[in-house]
């Protein structure tokens, strides 16, 4: 009874927090459009200050919004009796969201660079963006190679696990980092009279913004690091983990259950079978963690 009650406590917990991270990612995709609608003339593409303001909005709403809703996808219950192959397309599909929406806005900040005579990639905002980006589309192509198709051998898959992770949270703190050192590039070159330092209302507007993005990122990054609440382990793949194989991901997915406890003697079943097994969830796209 104790046990059950922790779970259902540390489930409600999980949906308070996701709840919040929802509603502030939600939240800063609307400051953003009040922003650039209501101080900076709307959105346009023609080369015009319209079109550079798809920058931001498509920054805030893909790179950030959507990404960190792909990193947590995996994290909801309500999804662990899915196909672990269809959440899979689902994070993939979301990514590639992302990262269309991140490229249509490097687009826009060239044009009216291009357009206006501005020189491009001369500040660390743009350095560190273009960076992200190109790691992102990487870090997605690698992931779709080695986790969705089905060439890629148990072995690589384990061994990319941690640093697809890894390097996931990386770039999506390095991409809410950009995002702030571009609202604020952004305020000191356009707020002239007054100016940023005096505090006029579109400042501390985007000021508001900026602290919201920081909060949905922590939100993502602990959610997403939290052990127990990670997509719990196949049923299959524990028991072919009791018998002695060595399912990939087993290092590093944890579960909310308790393994069985069955009879190990009952899990005694010949090596050559359970290689089969193997191969069987691999090639149904089963077997990889995320």
């Amino acid at each position: 009874a104790a046990l059950g009650a922790r779970k259902m406590e540390d489930y409600v917990l999980f949906l308070a927090l996701l709840a919040s991270t929802l509603l502030v990612g939600f939240v800063s995709v609307i400051l953003s459009l009040v922003w650039v609608f209501h101080y900076r003339g709307g959105l346009s593409w023609d080369g015009g200050s319209g079109e550079f303001n798809w920058h931001p909005v498509l920054v805030i709403t893909g790179f950030v919004f959507i990404q960190g809703i792909a990193i947590i996808v995996y994290r909801l219950p309500w999804t662990w009796k899915c196909s672990k192959l269809l959440m899979k397309l689902i994070h993939a599909g979301l990514n590639t969201i992302a990262m269309i929406l991140a490229i249509v806005s490097m687009v826009a900040a060239f044009d009216y660079h291009n357009a206006s005579n501005i020189p491009n990639m001369y500040s660390l905002h743009s350095w560190i963006g273009l960076t992200a980006l190109i790691f992102y589309s990487l870090q997605l192509v690698l992931g779709f190679a080695v986790f969705l198709l089905p060439f890629a051998p148990a072995y690589l898959r384990a061994v990319f696990m941690p640093v697809h992770v890894y390097s996931g949270l990386t770039i999506f703190a390095t991409v809410i980092a950009t995002a702030l050192m571009g609202i604020t590039e952004k305020l000191i070159f356009s707020l002239q009279n007054p100016s940023y330092s005096s505090s006029p209302p579109e400042a501390n507007l985007v000021n508001c913004l900026g602290l919201l993005l920081v909060v949905f990122g922590s939100l993502v990054l602990w959610m997403a690091s939290r052990p127990h609440w990670k997509r719990p382990l196949e049923e299959n793949t524990k028991v072919l983990s009791a018998i002695g194989g060595t399912p990939e991901g087993t290092e590093v997915e944890s579960t909310m259950t308790n393994s069985s406890n069955a009879d190990k003697s009952d899990l005694r079943i010949n090596t050559e079978a359970a290689r089969k097994q193997n191969l069987k969830f691999d090639e149904a796209g089963q077997r990889s963690t995320m």
